[in-house]
């Protein structure tokens, strides 16, 4: 019978997770995911706050069977951390952790206060996709012009008598590439569109990191209390999520990891604010 109740909390478990990747309908939802941790003001408190949080998504990375990196770790003064920074490997990493993005409250009786007071903390989340190197670049040819010249050595001697230099120039983004190496037009044509193609790579690359770097400061914004997208309060034992006006009274298990019950929530109200926007337009 106990076997047949493991199954049956298994395969429910399967399905809400399902579920829950058919909310996934961003482009960068399958990536893996950068998450950044920063501790704000209150200090020593504060800096105990974000290890908690650090150590709360370790936790939930490891239950999920991600892979995890430390890209960056600063202990705190006397405790915690003032910083950490982790790489998250796994199917839809950054789909699963974006919604934590934002700044997250603690109310607790500080263990670093010998008048054991109430404090209020907060530490900054930020959750980034894994930008793809391998980008691929479908070059539309129409929008591409084609020049042709000689091509010229030093001193401006001309190398051959025939138009084998090859100038592209893509103009939607102005990029302009040449190449003149060697006498044949058909190999400097070739490493012309290779060399296009890799300059409009890095300018994809350039603007999803601009683009990451613009959601950053709009969704954590400066750190102050009233940015809050999550509280945290130890004497009461809940947590409060208030994009969604959703409370658990679940705080210590949160803490260990069992975060899905805050972000499946998210997501789903997310995708059905898409919806309905979309259905109003």
């Amino acid at each position: 019978m106990g076997n047949q109740n493991s199954a049956l909390v298994e395969l429910n478990a399967e399905i809400d997770s399902l579920e829950t990747k058919k909310y996934f309908s961003r482009e960068t939802d399958p990536n893996n995911a950068f998450l950044d941790i920063q501790s704000g003001s209150g200090g020593t408190e504060a800096q105990d706050w974000a290890e908690m949080l650090y150590r709360m998504y370790m936790r939930w990375s490891e239950d999920m069977g991600f892979k995890v990196k430390i890209e960056e770790y600063s202990v705190g003064d006397v405790a915690g951390i003032k910083s950490a920074s982790i790489h998250i490997s796994g199917q839809y990493a950054y789909g699963w952790l974006r919604t934590e993005t934002g700044i997250h409250r603690l109310v607790r009786k500080s263990p670093f206060d010998s008048g054991n007071r109430r404090h209020t903390s907060f530490a900054a989340v930020f959750v980034s996709p894994e930008i793809d190197d391998d980008i691929e670049i479908d070059l539309d040819m129409s929008q591409v012009r084609i020049d042709t010249y000689r091509a010229s050595g030093a001193g401006g001697q001309h190398v051959n008598k025939t138009d084998s230099a090859v100038r592209l120039t893509h103009m939607p983004s102005g990029i302009v590439v040449e190449c003149q190496d060697g006498r044949s037009q058909h190999k400097n044509k070739e490493k012309a569109l290779s060399l296009l193609a890799a300059k409009l790579k890095q300018q994809e690359i350039d603007s999803q990191q601009e683009s990451i770097a613009s959601e950053r400061k709009i969704l954590v914004g400066t750190g102050d209390r009233s940015e809050k997208i999550r509280t945290y309060n130890f004497p009461q034992g809940r947590v409060s999520d208030h994009r969604i006006n959703l409370t658990l009274y679940n705080l210590s298990e949160i803490l260990e990891g069992k975060i899905d019950e805050l972000i499946n929530p998210l997501i789903a109200e997310e995708e059905s604010t898409k919806l309905a926007n979309m259905k109003n337009e």
